[in-house]
């Protein structure tokens, strides 16, 4: 979540440079990702990243004779369903980041200028402290919907490499959701019961981050009303 904001927020603020020629091509390179359906994405990248034949380890082996184990290394398994995640995502935080970055005044801005202060402490005092309200309750339900994106875990990594020796099977990539389901549909003793278990416990935090983000988008009305 954290990457996705921020590689959203740094295009947006990129796409609002005056001085940048060419916005509109941009826009619809950057944004064309969202268009896409996700697990078309998913099943691109498993090709992507494929230890022998993926584009990224011939350009890794052409340039420096390296062929990374992508899929059984559990660090490099990780980092790559974070690089995927970021692509997928980035897009709908960019847009709301173009949207809210047009209601910061610029007069504020120009004023902070002239009073010296640079382009980064202009963006840290007035510009992210202004957008960061009503970009709460979206963080919020973006993390919710990560805490349950099981179709990037079983259509990417499967959830593994698995971890050796777990008695229940269990992989380096898995999240609650991505175990609960290889718990209950993959493993030859289908634990339903311990699975359905698991599920009451995550549908208890997935209510709780819920009822936060109804109080974020509360406090974020009341603030626009004044």
């Amino acid at each position: 979540m954290a990457l996705t904001f921020a590689v959203g927020l740094a295009l947006a603020t990129v796409l609002q440079w005056p001085h940048l020629k060419g916005k509109t091509l941009y826009r619809i390179l950057l944004i064309l990702p969202y268009a896409v359906p996700s697990f078309i994405s998913i099943l691109v990248f498993r090709g992507i990243f494929n230890q022998n034949f993926g584009e990224v380890n011939l350009i890794l082996e052409t340039l420096f004779g390296i062929r990374p184990d992508w899929f059984t290394d559990a660090t490099l398994a990780r980092s790559m369903i974070l690089g995927v995640n970021v692509w997928l995502g980035y897009p709908y935080m960019m847009l709301l980041a173009m949207g809210f970055l047009q209601g910061v005044p610029e007069d504020q801005k120009k004023a902070a200028a002239l009073e010296g202060a640079g382009a980064l402490r202009v963006f840290l005092t007035i510009t992210l402290p202004q957008i960061l309200p009503p970009f709460l309750p979206l963080l919020i339900a973006t993390f919710a919907f990560n805490f349950n994106n099981l179709v990037l875990i079983l259509l990417l990594t499967g959830g593994g490499p698995d971890i050796p020796g777990t008695v229940i099977p269990a992989g380096h990539t898995d999240i609650l959701g991505s175990f609960t389901y290889r718990m209950a549909f993959d493993d030859s003793g289908r634990r339903f019961g311990l699975a359905g278990a698991i599920t009451f416990l995550i549908f208890l935090v997935v209510a709780a981050i819920a009822y936060a983000n109804l109080v974020a988008m509360r406090r974020a009305t009341a603030r626009a009303a004044r």
